[in-house]
């Protein structure tokens, strides 16, 4: 099958290397363009590119997938269907319907739970137990479409969003092989989302990740501290300094980490038994 492949974070690789091993004709690779970063603010390449590069495929960074130019470019590749995972972009309604088999998103939620940019973020800080990857045939909305595939991926009690999103990229990128070749031989009904339990993961900032414990529960900020690992950050403002948190324990086992008393818990003790505690 020739395949247009849309894709920025790293989440979407596993996707990527999947339709190649299948035996899918990547066509075109559109990325997000290089952005200023790092040290010195120089070019950065998404994670996609470099990966498209690696496997000699071509690759396309418009700067609005929007524009007539770009859809265009996109639309002469003549693809049977387009695949989008973590893109980054909108795609305009004008291009989902423009292959022979429409485009396919791969989601990293059981929609319609957590539709939006930030759906494996917002699995953690929810407090959900379980969470999955969605197939669904893209629409004009966001992440609405009619859903063809769905695999549940369980929640571990110290998962943190770096190691559950790898976990749901890998499923992605099986689900979604299986789901275009259930796709061609008719094996599959695409099912409208239905309107009950939708709820939007909007994307966080900075000041998502500050941590008040005279607010908040030791469970949220257990949540906090797992769903923004590696991304945003957490941290708190300890005697006016304002300290980055990494991880944390909510049963007291802090071993060389600090103890801090939260709204709904904790052990109150003077400042000389902690200083005893902590030598």
């Amino acid at each position: 099958m020739r395949v247009v492949f849309a894709g920025t974070a790293s989440f979407a690789g596993p996707t990527l290397n999947r339709l190649r091993e299948a035996g899918h004709e990547v066509a075109l690779v559109v990325t997000q363009p290089d952005r200023l970063g790092g040290r010195g603010m120089r070019p950065l390449e998404s994670a996609i590119k470099r990966q498209a590069t690696e496997m000699h495929l071509p690759v396309f960074q418009p700067e609005r997938i929007r524009t007539q130019e770009a859809q265009a470019r996109i639309r002469e590749v003549g693809a049977d269907a387009m695949v989008v995972a973590a893109y980054g972009q909108i795609l305009p309604a004008s291009l989902l319907d423009a292959p022979r088999l429409g485009t396919l998103n791969v989601h990293a939620s059981l929609l319609p739970r957590h539709r939006g940019p930030a759906p494996v973020e917002w699995s953690i800080l929810s407090g959900d137990t379980e969470t999955g990857v969605t197939i669904m045939q893209m629409d004009a909305g966001v992440d609405t479409g009619p859903i063809l595939a769905q695999e549940r991926v369980p929640i571990a009690a110290d998962e943190t969003a770096p190691r559950l999103e790898g976990r749901l990229a890998t499923v992605g990128g099986r689900l979604l092989v299986r789901t275009l070749e259930d796709l061609v031989a008719g094996r599959v009904q695409p099912l409208p989302q239905p309107a009950a339990g939708a709820t939007h993961a909007p994307r966080l900032g900075s000041e998502d990740g500050k941590l008040d414990p005279a607010s908040m529960s030791a469970d949220e900020i257990d949540r906090r501290v797992r769903a923004l690992a590696g991304r945003v950050g957490t941290w708190m403002t300890l005697k006016g300094v304002t300290v980055k948190v990494l991880r944390g324990h909510r049963d007291g086992a802090v071993g060389e980490g600090l103890p801090v008393q939260t709204v709904t818990g904790g052990r109150v003790m003077s400042a000389a038994a902690w200083a005893r505690g902590r030598r």
